[in-house]
């Protein structure tokens, strides 16, 4: 009998601990929909800014485990007054896609490899996301953004809050962590939706912050 009881008590430590590795990354679900393709403009008043600086964090979370990284961003602008934002342009370096959570020579450069190659981001072909701001309310921590997000050639809208800066002639932009649907841009490598094995799949949800800063034009 206290054999079977602990052999229990071992089933039900494994499996809380699978269930635990099933979890899709953490943040807000970032609303999408279908693409507006129509960009907000910028209001007389306006300060216009260049970004300067960027990044995409990344974390991406399967059976047993997870990876994270970073995607540099690669410039755009913004523009904005008292800490609301009216319109604004962000490019991203697919092929920057970085894994930090390896070392080199410990599956770093293959990971980072598979990711650009046509299963995942498709890089060669696709070097550049960009997410376009089509309306923006509140402002300051209390700021939040819809855009029309373009991977892969597919764009599609979506709304995420963020945090906005202002200081003299500089701006910075953070958001929370929030989370999009990879497939919704055609990212269905090992997505259970592909009929991926159960003990193979990644999870479909990425996990994303981003963070950037600028300077006045």
């Amino acid at each position: 009998m206290k054999l079977l009881f602990r052999f229990s008590c071992l089933l039900l430590i494994l499996g809380l601990s699978l269930t635990a590795c099933k979890k899709a990354p953490k943040g807000v679900d970032a609303k999408t929909s279908a693409a507006t393709n129509t960009a907000a403009t910028a209001n007389a008043n306006d300060k216009m800014f260049t970004i300067t600086d960027g990044q995409l964090q990344w974390t991406g979370t399967k059976v047993g485990g997870q990876h994270s990284g970073t995607v540099k961003v690669s410039g755009g602008n913004v523009s904005a007054s008292n800490g609301k934002i009216s319109s604004g342009t962000v490019n991203i370096d697919m092929s920057s896609i970085t894994v930090t959570d390896l070392k080199a020579g410990d599956g770093k450069e293959d990971l980072e490899g598979h990711l650009k190659n046509a299963d995942f981001f498709n890089t060669d072909t696709h070097p550049t996301a960009t997410f376009k701001v089509t309306s923006a309310s509140g402002s300051g921590s209390s700021t939040s953004i819809t855009g029309d997000l373009t991977i892969k050639g597919i764009t599609k809208s979506i709304t995420v809050p963020a945090n906005i800066a202002m200081a003299g002639d500089k701006i910075s932009v953070v958001t929370p962590s929030f989370k999009i649907n990879r497939t919704d841009w055609d990212v269905k490598y090992g997505s259970g939706l592909i009929g991926t094995a159960a003990d193979k799949i990644i999870h479909d949800e990425i996990g994303l912050v981003l963070s950037l800063t600028g300077q006045a034009k």
